[in-house]
């Protein structure tokens, strides 16, 4: 037995069904124990699509999705996924081919320290250098990218350690890990803090979002009755179509939400990452903040909590209920705004002006999603709005990265929650700055015989930095460019393309593409002047009159 095929089988060990990406000269030997495996071998059309896909598995299952490169280039198109991960805590494996340790007849070429290069963007780097080591070396692996706070983690396999014989040896087995719940006397200095509290408010943050927590942070909040909000990274970890959802935080300060967030006096902060754009800036004059996570809060300038609860978040929630329900006065002192903030986010969300607004936009995809559709944005302008707009009713339904916040993910990542929820509609949005930064996957997602649509609000122009030249009041400059014929370009990939041309055909077209099946691409004009009237004019003078009341 080779040592690629020892690799291969302490994958299997871990559960690994496929593994994303495109191989070289380097991988040949993993490639064949693939080959002979029963983990299947999805080859993608750049390196960066598949880690954008194995962090996405990462994200939705909690399980680490893994994807393969060769050495230098393609391992190197593999970093931007990394940092994806890192930032935004999906497990990810990723396993590189280098050159022979052993002998190189090839000298350099081609070698870059990728070891090196990965150590800063992963949780874990290192270099296989004996065959004996794999199975506890992919154990550690495993464990490390799971482990809280989850990354991605990096192994290299060098050609010729690869082709040596193994000696035999069993795959390490895993093993369930019981994270430490909060200590009874924090339970108890929190649930006084909250007791003591006149306007209380909960945030969910990117921890939130983990699979495995849904079911308590709806208890918590059904058990309490304090009302919440979400940042961006955190939309969906309860259900908003609760009645006591106030909004989301798609933005720093000024917007309508923050009405609540700057009345409260104490923000129950639950699982906030602070790599996350802040969804409320911190001061001396604000709200206490009580900070509850798997890990000790991270302090910023803008967030520095007052008390912290640590440990395993649903079991710690659960201990703090039992101390509070039925107790809160006071609990939805706030909720009398809820419905003024909702709605003037949702003003003008059927208007039918042409090209599209982004609220018009961000409406009709609502009414063809179902509530367990899942929406994959990619990076732009329209991310706001939907952040602000988009209400989601299931866990991971609005897959969004507000902490790399790179272009060009978008599509990988819907093509991966396609892969995982079949009978679902799965639609990523994606604008065309964004789309044609990795648009050659639409060939993947159509050899893979997805179920998938792919929205491109279409604006010509790299619009979320075009709105932000425009509000620094620079001249508007560089940020322009062409398009091809999106229609033709899905065609010629073997998908289906659509072009709305009117503004009450947006809803019918796409719903006609999901019920069509396969890979349905569908363009759409948007008017962008929405961005300065409403997150610039309009909130700027809500703010001021906000401050004339007080």
């Amino acid at each position: 037995m080779k040592a690629a095929t020892l690799l291969v089988s302490a994958l299997e060990n871990e559960g690994v069904k496929q593994i994303f990406g495109i191989p070289g000269e380097e991988n040949l030997d993993v490639v064949e124990a693939l080959r002979r495996s029963a983990i299947k071998l999805v080859v993608t059309r750049h390196e960066q699509a598949a880690a954008f896909m194995a962090a996405t598995h990462g994200r939705l299952t909690g399980e680490p999705g893994v994807c393969l490169s060769t050495l230098g280039p393609g391992a190197l198109n593999l970093t931007t996924g990394a940092a994806y991960a890192l930032l935004g805590a999906m497990p990810m494996i990723m396993i590189t081919g280098q050159k022979g340790v052993l002998s190189r007849k090839q000298a350099r070429f081609q070698v870059v320290d990728i070891v090196s290069t990965m150590t800063p963007l992963t949780k874990m780097a290192r270099q296989i250098v004996s065959p004996a080591t794999i199975p506890a070396m992919v154990r550690e692996a495993f464990r490390v990218a799971r482990q809280e706070r989850p990354g991605p983690v990096h192994l290299e396999l060098p050609e010729d350690i690869a082709a040596e014989e193994a000696p035999e040896i069993s795959p390490v087995p895993s093993h369930s890990i019981a994270l430490p719940v909060a200590p009874s006397a924090a339970l108890d200095r929190a649930a006084k803090l909250i007791l003591e509290s006149e306007r209380p408010l909960v945030m969910l943050g990117a921890a939130a979002s983990r699979p495995r927590l849904a079911d308590a942070l709806s208890d918590f909040v059904k058990r309490l009755q304090i009302p919440f909000f979400n940042t961006q990274m955190g939309k969906g970890a309860v259900s908003g179509g609760s009645e006591l959802y106030m909004g989301t935080a798609a933005l720093s300060e000024r917007d309508y939400v923050h009405q609540a967030i700057d009345r409260a006096d104490l923000i129950i902060s639950i699982g906030h990452d602070t790599v996350e754009k802040p969804p409320f800036l911190m001061g001396p004059d604000g709200p206490k903040v009580l900070h509850v996570g798997y890990l000790p809060a991270a302090v910023e300038e803008v967030y520095f909590p007052h008390a912290e609860l640590i440990g395993d978040v649903g079991p710690t929630l659960a201990f703090l209920a039992d101390r509070l329900e039925d107790k809160l006065s006071r609990a939805g002192t706030l909720l009398p705004l809820r419905e003024q903030i909702l709605a003037r986010i949702g003003e003008r969300a059927e208007e039918s002006r042409f090209p599209l607004t982004p609220q018009r936009i961000v409406h009709d995809v609502r009414q063809v999603i179902p509530e367990d559709g899942i929406v994959c944005l990619d990076n732009g302008m329209y991310k706001i709005w939907f952040a602000r707009n988009y209400r989601t009713r299931v866990a991971n339904t609005l897959l969004l990265d507000n902490a790399l916040a790179t272009m060009g993910a978008g599509l990988p990542s819907a093509m991966m929650a396609a892969m995982l929820h079949p009978t679902r509609r799965v639609l990523a949005v994606c604008g065309d700055g964004g789309f044609m930064m990795n648009s050659q996957e639409l060939e993947t997602a159509v050899r893979l015989g997805l179920n998938l649509v792919v929205l491109i609000p279409q604006d010509n122009a790299f619009g979320m930095i075009r709105w932000k030249q425009a509000v620094d009041g620079f001249p508007d400059f560089g940020m322009t460019f062409g398009n091809p014929d999106f229609v033709a370009y899905a065609n010629a990939y073997g998908a289906k393309g659509s072009r709305v041309e009117r503004a009450d055909d947006l809803a019918p077209t796409l719903e006609a593409a999901f019920a069509g099946a396969g890979v349905h691409l569908v363009t759409v004009p948007v008017d962008y002047s929405e961005n300065i009237r409403v997150l610039v004019d309009e909130l700027r003078a809500n703010a001021k009159e906000t401050s004339n009341h007080d």
